[in-house]
């Protein structure tokens, strides 16, 4: 037995558009332990949405393979959807049915007896608050409250691991809290692993314990937040003193400090970014002092994940979302999804 829940080993995906061949994919390899909650991050058209769809079996590979939950995506994948959950970007109810009918005929599709789903419904419903709109149909919820459906959907059968594409996006501040809380919970209660796409840098830097960073198909860094931070961004400290005759001497003094560039900003301030801002800052202060400089003002920002993507890539997240998704990412694999269904 291994503690990998998902063992990927060299997948890619090659769509043909427009005569050509596209690449959205290429070579991923990783693993996933039991129990981890890991964030997959990157642009529009960046591959996110597709490997999450070879995973699933809704579409498969070009080349590669995986194991998820034990078994083959390509040889087992009715054992690997018998096993998982999957929320989509699309809402997955039937807008006609009612919000527990919906979910019983989730269970009977599961092949759960009519007692069982009863049961898991009722659990779902008190677990991820969805009493008070039990009984309505899906068309009459909220964006709020039908993702809150889509995930009790992809609970149903008490799946160990559970893929997000994108749960939070279109969601009011308040209603991302309370799913992202309803998410930790059933991690703590049922020790569910959590494989999620986003586009909200803040939520993955909280709450995941290990960040993936795709872009232009490829996964280019995969750590935990801090470390990735740490290593490959930094904090941003900024010194502000009384002339620009100073400020020209702090230069020195500041980089005898470090292997990191010292910066002018503006007339009479200097900038450094350094893994180590908390130590640098203090230290650099005391030697300011000691060459007979004083420091007007000093701030420190830590850094996002939006700065390690502007480092590994030289553009911020943002930036590489107004490039546009690439032609092989979305329209092909959207038709996928339509096709499978995202919980059926």
């Amino acid at each position: 037995m291994t503690d990998s829940i998902i063992d990927a080993q060299g997948l890619t995906k090659r769509f043909t558009v427009k005569k050509k061949a596209v690449e959205a994919v290429t070579d991923l390899t990783f693993e996933v332990a039991r129990g981890e909650l890991v964030a997959f991050l990157g642009p529009n058209g960046a591959g996110k949405s597709t490997s999450l769809r070879m995973l699933t079996t809704l579409i498969p590979p070009t080349s590669g393979t995986a194991r998820v939950v034990g078994f083959d995506i390509l040889r087992r994948p009715a054992d690997v959807r018998a096993r998982i959950g999957y929320v989509g970007q699309l809402t997955s109810g039937s807008f006609a049915q009612r919000v527990r009918d919906e979910l019983l005929s989730q269970g009977t599709f599961y092949g759960m007896s009519k007692d069982a789903s009863r049961r898991r419904a009722d659990e779902l419903i008190e677990s991820l608050d969805l009493a008070s709109f039990a009984m309505r149909s899906v068309q009459q919820l909220s964006g709020g409250q039908k993702r809150r459906l889509d995930v009790a959907l992809g609970l149903m059968h008490a799946p160990p691991l559970l893929f997000l594409d994108e749960p939070s996006t279109g969601l009011d501040p308040q209603s991302r809290a309370n799913l992202w809380q309803h998410i930790l919970d059933l991690r703590a209660q049922h020790g569910t692993t959590v494989f999620l796409t986003t586009h909200y840098l803040e939520e993955a830097d909280r709450y995941a314990e290990r960040v993936m960073v795709m872009d232009q198909g490829r996964v280019i860094a995969d750590d935990t937040a801090a470390r990735l931070k740490a290593n490959l961004a930094g904090d941003v400290l900024t010194l502000g003193f009384a002339s620009a005759e100073e400020a020209g001497r702090a230069v020195a003094v500041v980089q005898s400090l470090t292997d990191r560039e010292v910066r002018r900003e503006g007339e009479a301030s200097v900038s450094v970014t350094a893994p180590d801002g908390d130590a640098l800052l203090p230290s650099a202060v005391r030697a300011l002092d000691a060459a007979g400089i004083v420091v007007r003002r000093a701030t420190g920002v830590p850094p996002t994940l939006d700065d390690v993507f502007l480092a590994l890539t030289g553009r911020t997240l943002r930036e590489a979302d107004e490039g546009g998704a690439t032609p092989a990412d979305e329209p092909t694999d959207q038709v996928a999804d339509d096709k499978v269904g995202a919980n059926r």
